[in-house]
């Protein structure tokens, strides 16, 4: 056997997003959100995985989103590239949909909690080894919580995640072990096939499952996040300034290439952007479908 990684858009999307995922999802959820316990006993997968459609899979950079049976919605993310807004990015995508909840005229009690799971394959927190960590409303000095507990983000790190197969004995070492190794396996674990949602899970990954269009999209997928890695180092090392330039000529290559020839007014806003938001750029534009959707990202971030 050989298992798809999880960690591009594509594949979480497709192991956890799909219709048929929902039980695959309330385990996921359950172990990594809290803590191994049978809390949630329902959901619904808001515009779910379909195979076919990948152009329109991502809705502002969100892998999978769901509204529990207690109303609560969660909003999970994989990520593979550290860009530097990408902090901003998560505290973002969570109180907007906590915001967005109620329609025009509707009282603030109506609002329901909003989870953020953020799922990295690299380090965000230096000031910790812990590998899963969640996040509140703290005072600063007494520490206490405050008493409104609607927002919460949860992390997982998978660098710093360092357990064997015959280490593991929780419901959430073992799911994350799956989404660290299980390009690796070759066979589907006793150890993992304990929580058959996990086994489901690695029947979904088993590339003799998939299509062949599912297997191009997914070398495709995987082969621009290695060339925007890549593009990131190269910069890096070529000092800010001239990371820069670098930056800006190897994204407004790629934009042409995928979106055909580029107005000079866009290319003069290209031109303004700060190292940084070219990172994030060149994460953004995998979505991207036309020059609209290139116009409006300039918008929004400039």
């Amino acid at each position: 056997m050989r298992f798809i990684s999880p960690k591009t858009d594509f594949a979480f999307k497709k192991i956890f997003g799909s219709s048929e995922s929902k039980e695959v999802l309330i385990s996921f959820l359950d172990a990594l959100i809290y803590g191994g316990k049978s809390r949630i006993n329902n959901l619904e997968i808001i515009d779910p995985y379909n195979a076919g459609y990948t152009t329109e899979l991502k809705d502002t950079y969100l892998d999978v989103k769901a509204i529990l049976n207690d109303g609560s919605t969660v909003i999970i993310e994989m990520q593979m590239l550290n860009v530097p807004v990408f902090d901003e990015r998560v505290i973002y995508n969570l109180t907007k949909t906590y915001g967005n909840q109620l329609k025009s005229g509707e009282r603030s009690s109506k609002r329901k909690p909003v989870i953020g799971l953020t799922i990295t394959d690299f380090t965000m927190f230096e000031q910790t080894d812990r590998y899963l960590t969640r996040f509140l409303f703290q005072e600063e000095q007494d520490n206490f919580i405050y008493q409104n507990q609607d927002l919460t983000m949860v992390f997982v790190e998978l660098p710093k995640f360092s357990r064997s197969l015959e280490e593991l004995e929780t419901a959430s070492e073992k799911w994350i072990y799956f989404m660290k190794e299980a390009p690796n396996l070759e066979a589907i674990p006793d150890t993992l096939s304990e929580i058959p949602e996990i086994a489901q899970a690695l029947t979904i990954a088993n590339q003799a499952n998939m299509s062949r269009k599912d297997l191009e999209e997914l070398h495709k997928r995987e082969v621009f996040m290695e060339d925007r890695k890549g593009e990131i180092r190269q910069a890096l090392e070529q000092g800010r300034e001239e990371g820069r330039l670098l930056m800006e000529g190897l994204i407004s290559r790629q934009l042409e290439g995928k979106l055909g020839a580029i107005p000079s007014e866009i290319l003069d806003k290209i031109q303004q952007l700060s190292l940084d938001q070219l990172e994030a750029l060149g994460v953004a534009m995998a979505d991207f479908t036309t020059s609209v959707d290139l116009s409006n990202w300039l918008r929004d971030n400039q």
